[in-house]
């Protein structure tokens, strides 16, 4: 079977990537540049999501497309979320339908729901995105079903936070930290709930929501988790460094969070400030029944995967340049002084 997966030399790309073509599909790619971990018998289209032509002929010939493409909250860049992560959806759409693709499965995002009114958080509950990324993954979600009522056969599956081995972005933040013995800060008594997902976790809802035809909507994380600071108190003690996790009042460090942010002192995103706090965790019900999908990775094993991947891997790392968002180092900024204070 003909795959794409779009964003094919990004982070959760990468591993989508992989997962399909060890089930034996023909994978092609499609990204601004190429990775370097191409497998043989997988192919790459170079091109811009933005640009309709390379999207047409990515699409060629393929019979379901992974959609990955977006700017996460890192890039922090409004022109950006809407270009891209909107626009190039669209075009990704009309290109699939105009192929004739028989099936996209569309890569969202649970930051649709800003701060859940409750939880877990269900497919039927009504999305209200608090922040731009958010709101642009929210409006990826609005051409999907567009599209669905002229007829193509889209999925979206949302997923909570990403994670696995060689994820970095502001989590590389996190590793160095604790490799080098600095206390890590909670808001409050970090007792807030919070699921992430692995990435081969993640892949493979997203393989079985391809092969499964007709429109839906999943929710994708883990179902064994706990709060953030047992989260991060369990991996400090991994890391025997002796890196602590301390409190830190809750509404000024959100506000110092914002303005930082909005200053563009800090690495972190509104989304960050938004949600380092927040509990939130995903409702499994509908993607064990309907895809027969269960996580095999928890919280905690995959925090401990990710940072001893980082300590193996961390001088090329730091080397490395031109790699998306979620494969690279990150510049501390002002969290640097903050790691002082703590």
């Amino acid at each position: 079977m003909k795959l794409l997966v779009t964003g094919g030399s990004g982070y959760f790309g990468c591993a989508l990537r992989r997962l399909l073509h060890e089930r034996g599909h023909d994978v092609r790619s499609f990204d601004l540049v190429s990775s370097d971990d191409l497998a043989g018998g997988e192919s790459f289209v170079q091109g811009d999501i933005r640009d309709l032509d390379a999207v047409r002929r990515a699409c060629r010939g393929i019979e379901i497309v992974h959609h990955n493409v977006a700017q996460v909250p890192l890039a922090k860049d409004r022109h950006l979320f809407e270009s891209v992560n909107v626009q190039g959806t669209e075009n990704l759409l009309q290109a699939a339908h105009e192929a004739g693709v028989r099936k996209v499965v569309y890569t969202s995002s649970s930051a649709v729901f800003g701060v859940p009114e409750r939880n877990p958080v269900t497919e039927d509950m009504t999305p209200r995105p608090q922040e731009a990324y958010g709101r642009a993954k929210l409006e990826g979600e609005h051409r999907c079903r567009a599209w669905v009522e002229r007829g193509l056969d889209v999925s979206i599956v949302r997923p909570r936070t990403i994670l696995g081995h060689g994820r970095l972005g502001i989590f590389q933040i996190l590793f160095e930290w604790i490799r080098i013995g600095s206390n890590i800060p909670v808001l409050g008594h970090g007792d807030n709930l919070y699921q992430f997902v692995h990435a081969d976790d993640l892949g493979e809802a997203c393989r079985l929501a391809g092969e499964r035809a007709g429109p839906a909507v999943y929710h994708c994380g883990t179902d064994r988790f706990g709060s953030m600071r047992s989260a991060l108190e369990a991996l400090c003690a991994h890391a025997g460094t002796g890196s602590r996790v301390r409190s830190v009042p809750m509404r000024p460090a959100v506000l110092a969070m914002q303005l930082t942010s909005a200053l563009g002192l800090s690495p972190l995103g509104p989304y960050h400030a938004l949600m380092y706090g927040r509990s939130m965790y995903f409702d499994l019900r509908k993607i064990a029944q309907e895809l027969a999908w269960k996580p095999r990775w928890s919280n905690d094993e995959m925090l401990r995967e990710s940072y001893d991947w980082y300590l193996a891997h961390r001088a090329g790392v730091l080397q490395r340049s031109g790699s998306s968002h979620h494969r690279s180092a990150v510049r501390q900024g002002v969290l640097a002084l903050m790691r002082r204070l703590l």
